[in-house]
């Protein structure tokens, strides 16, 4: 047992102290017996809330209708939920309501998969009532009990059953898959904030093209934003090995593959963030620039080094072309720059009106440009005094006499 579970164990011996069962659970002992980075722990326990409460004297009521208290210990966050079992779920996502229990195998028999259905105590020794270590072994995503039932209380597992193949590198269980599929059609009742979660971590993951064609055999992909519409984009990343690209390279790729007139529409419908549409939009149009001419000194400058990083990744592929070095070729690139933002510029606007002693106007926006080039250009250093020499020679009705 090595961290975050050493720190931890502390919250485990207070209860246990006090004849309470707790145990570690779920993605932190999945991913420690898989070898994986894990970045906090949650803990199970025979203790109610109340009685969690009254052990510890730092606590938030995080989620205590579910029996989620957050324990603060050390200064540290700890999520300490009590066993329960979970009456009919409503909206095929949210269980009506909970109850507290004191089996611990009871609790875990109401969680998704197998493989997030196991226990360790706090010497290290895994309590598996389900075989979730088998399904470890065999890289293989299965349900906890009967599928069917699993995906019909809780819609959002089926996004989370192919998110785990693109992270884990598993497959799916025959039976898992063959329940996702008769029971796609509950997708549309889960928000889309959350499928654009569960897409988002997909693509984030190592095995995206295994993943997508899931998506598609499961009949998931006709319930994504967008998604329904465009049945001609999977034989696209069937053609292509995506399992290299970026989280935002795949949303490029997508958005490019819809041929879509309306960028910002087709993001907003997955309720992404305005920050990310922005980002991806300006990539598009730079993707479309790219496919028809090649890049210049000032267009990495527009673009900025991660959008053009990127692009170029996403238009080697669409090409055919290896692709190696992108990033590192790219950085040389602007390393090599005299400036890589506006902000770096020694000049600003007021500079130019006291210079040409002229009022603002749209002729500051067009001079600045101009500098702009011409010290990416190395025509002019980056130094007040040196564009103040050039600029004063420059006729800026005509850009081409500097």
């Amino acid at each position: 047992m090595n961290e975050p579970f050493l720190s931890a164990k502390p919250i485990i011996q207070k209860l246990e102290e006090q004849s309470f069962e707790a145990y570690f659970v779920g993605g932190s002992v999945r991913d420690y017996l898989l070898n994986r980075s894990i970045a906090d722990v949650d803990i199970a326990t025979s203790a109610t809330p109340e009685e969690v409460k009254s052990i510890f004297p730092v606590t938030v009521d995080t989620g205590i209708e579910h029996g989620t208290v957050l324990v603060i210990y050390n200064g540290k966050g700890y999520e300490v939920t009590t066993f329960r079992t979970e009456t009919e779920y409503i909206d095929h996502r949210r269980p009506e309501t909970v109850k507290f229990i004191r089996s611990l195998t009871e609790d875990l028999k109401r969680r998704d998969f197998t493989m997030n259905a196991i226990a360790m105590n706090i010497h290290g020794e895994i309590i598996d009532p389900f075989h979730g270590r088998l399904a470890l072994q065999n890289r293989m995503i299965e349900c906890v009990g009967n599928a069917n039932e699993r995906f019909q209380e809780d819609a959002l597992r089926m996004m989370r059953a192919i998110r785990f193949v693109s992270q884990l590198n598993f497959s799916l269980e025959n039976e898992t898959k063959i329940a996702i599929k008769a029971n796609a059609q509950l997708l549309q009742h889960i928000a889309v904030e959350r499928i654009f979660q569960e897409c988002t971590k997909l693509f984030q993951g190592k095995n995206k093209n295994q993943a997508i064609q899931f998506l598609y055999e499961c009949n998931l992909w006709n319930y994504l934003p967008e998604l329904k519409n465009h049945q001609d984009l999977l034989p696209c990343f069937q053609k292509w090995e995506i399992n290299h690209l970026s989280e935002k390279q795949v949303w490029l790729l997508l958005l490019f593959l819809s041929k879509t007139n309306n960028p910002t529409g087709f993001l907003k419908s997955w309720r992404m963030p305005t920050k990310k549409i922005s980002y991806l939009s300006k990539a598009l149009f730079f993707l479309h620039k790219r496919l028809k001419e090649e890049w210049t000194i000032y267009s990495h400058y527009q673009a900025t080094k991660e959008i053009s990083i990127d692009v170029e990744s996403v238009y080697q592929m669409i090409q055919n072309q290896s692709g190696e070095n992108i990033e590192q070729k790219i950085s040389e690139i602007f390393l090599s720059m005299p400036i890589q933002k506006p902000e770096e510029m020694k000049v600003t606007g007021a500079d130019l009106m006291l210079w040409f002693d002229r009022p603002g106007g749209p002729w500051i926006k067009r001079a600045l440009e101009m500098i702009e080039k011409a010290i990416l250009q190395k025509k002019v250093s980056n130094e007040k005094g040196a564009i103040k020499g050039w600029i004063l020679t420059c006729n800026l009705q005509q850009e081409k006499d500097c």
